[in-house]
């Protein structure tokens, strides 16, 4: 691997560990040339299904989005960013165990739905309330009485 910073070509590893509850190699390298340390991630590189959106219309799989949406949905909320990482990499897993190559959109909303319900229960109500297209106050109280019943 070049060196990002002096763009040498040989650099070692000087340690490698597993990250990402075991979906990552993590690698502190050094350059042999300019004695800079560094970190490095390898990730498998799998092919993820297209997602049949709602409308019918068809698209590659978007982690971003997934992102960004729980992000939204956890905005000031005291949750870490390795939390939601860690359940993004869960409905990764879980896309890639099913095996099909196409998926509905709808299931994995239903997945980040499950997430961020064990996150925190306020980001959960946020997110379905727009996944969900909650027309009125009677659609947010049924399921709020919904997750006191659990």
């Amino acid at each position: 691997m070049h060196c990002p910073f002096c763009n040498a070509p040989e650099t070692r590893v000087t340690d490698s560990r597993l990250a990402d509850e075991g979906s990552q190699v993590r690698r502190r390298r050094e350059c042999i040339a300019c004695h800079v340390r560094f970190t490095t991630f390898e990730v498998a590189e799998l092919s993820l299904p297209r997602v049949i959106k709602a409308d019918g219309s068809r698209e590659g799989f978007a982690e971003e989005k997934i992102r960004y949406g729980m992000q939204r949905a956890l905005e000031k909320r005291a949750v870490a960013t390795d939390q939601i990482e860690t359940a993004i990499q869960r409905i990764k897993r879980k896309l890639l165990a099913l095996g099909e190559r196409e998926i509905l959109s709808r299931l994995i909303g239903e997945w980040v739905m499950d997430e961020l319900r064990s996150l925190d229960q306020v980001a959960y109500i946020r997110f379905a309330s727009v996944y969900l297209s909650f027309e009125d106050v009677k659609a947010f109280r049924e399921l709020i009485d919904h997750l006191e019943k659990e």
